[in-house]
């Protein structure tokens, strides 16, 4: 444990002890290490005269303030996707905001879901927002803050199979024609490497080998390490990218710091381009569907999407409807060999079997 530690980029000093029960709780105390020292102190002596025996479950710790610590020590620290758990957090703020964490049911829980499914939102967003909660109360009881996780005996929605939504290419050609110089390169990126948004706003300029027009990704979704081409698109639009000599980062905001949200101009690109029910991970669908299409056989698909498992990669076969054809053209062919190789014992038996391919035609 680090006792007193400080989060640079927010300022703020926090504590780290053992309650008697074994379990390791953080509090965030402010600006002042002095302050943090002597909170610090305090605990141990009501830690030594058996005053947080009984602690966990009676520590009235609201909803709110817990979600904020959630984000700012978890999420932010260790989560690419940690913009997502935000929006998440702001929806489970109005129904469970003012409650205090240990009086959050199962019950309350089932109230939320029925309520953002009469909103009109969509099952999986409902089941994201969900799993966000449960990984909030996980870290409530890892922390010391709570002793059972509400979440338990509640069940997830049962989601209809996964949603592809992928652009036609002159829906690809609208979009980068309504697209701005910030907003074009990473459009770019995400249509011609099918990388994840977290990837693009994490690539930095030394992962980049323009000579051997190579993107190296280290941190990636399933912590394999992954080498994708640049094609010539990628290459010429990185190249253009302005960069900013202060950040290592290919994409960045003026002070230097990765990009995390692009929601809004992204929007209304899509708007301008009369593009509907798109969103900016369809990119990577548009991606990979657009392959398949093109005859890029499923396996290596895969590798340049990094999925371990090639289950995730089946979902975009049907869209190569010519590899069946070829299948049985394949098997006709054989068929049509082997009444060659015999044509004197097979003749009555082909003509037999186009017949009736005949009559059901008629039929």
């Amino acid at each position: 444990m680090k006792g007193v530690f400080q989060n640079k980029k927010t300022g703020n000093w926090y504590i780290d002890y053992r309650l008697p029960n074994g379990r390791r709780r953080r509090e965030t105390i402010g600006t002042s290490k002095k302050l943090a020292e002597n909170v610090l102190s305090k605990r141990k002596v009501g830690i030594a005269e058996g005053k947080f025996l009984d602690v966990v479950k009676k520590e009235r710790i609201k909803f709110e303030d817990f979600a904020q610590e959630y984000l700012n020590i978890h999420s932010k620290q260790h989560k690419k996707s940690w913009v997502t758990d935000s929006y998440h957090i702001a929806d489970l703020k109005r129904f469970l905001g003012g409650k205090f964490l240990y009086t959050i049911t199962a019950k309350d829980i089932e109230d939320f879901k029925i309520a953002r499914l009469k909103e009109g939102v969509a099952t999986s967003t409902v089941n994201r927002q969900m799993g966000t909660l449960r990984g909030m109360f996980n870290k409530a009881i890892a922390w010391g803050k709570l002793q059972v996780n509400p979440m338990r005996s509640v069940q997830f929605l049962k989601e209809a199979q996964g949603r592809l939504r992928f652009l036609e290419q002159e829906e690809i050609i609208k979009l980068l024609a309504h697209c701005n110089k910030k907003l074009r390169p990473i459009v770019v990126v995400a249509l011609f490497t099918g990388m994840r948004r977290g990837e693009i706003f994490s690539l930095k300029w030394h992962d980049i080998d323009f000579k051997r027009n190579n993107i190296t990704l280290l941190d990636t979704k399933n912590g394999d390490k992954r080498e994708l081409p640049m094609n010539e698109q990628v290459k010429t639009a990185l190249i253009r990218v302005r960069k900013n000599p202060e950040s290592p980062f290919v994409f960045c905001n003026e002070a230097g710091e990765p990009l995390h949200d692009i929601r809004k101009s992204f929007s209304t690109v899509l708007a301008k381009s009369g593009i509907t029910s798109f969103h900016f991970h369809d990119l990577r669908h548009t991606f990979a569907s657009q392959l398949v299409m093109s005859g890029v056989d499923i396996n290596t698909v895969r590798e340049l999407l990094g999925h371990k498992d090639i289950t995730m990669t089946l979902r975009y076969s049907h869209l190569a409807p010519s590899h069946k054809q070829r299948a049985v053209d394949i098997l006709g062919k054989k068929v049509d060999t082997f009444w060659t190789l015999s044509p004197k014992a097979e003749t009555s038996e082909k003509s037999e079997v186009l017949q009736s391919f005949d009559k059901q035609l008629v039929k």
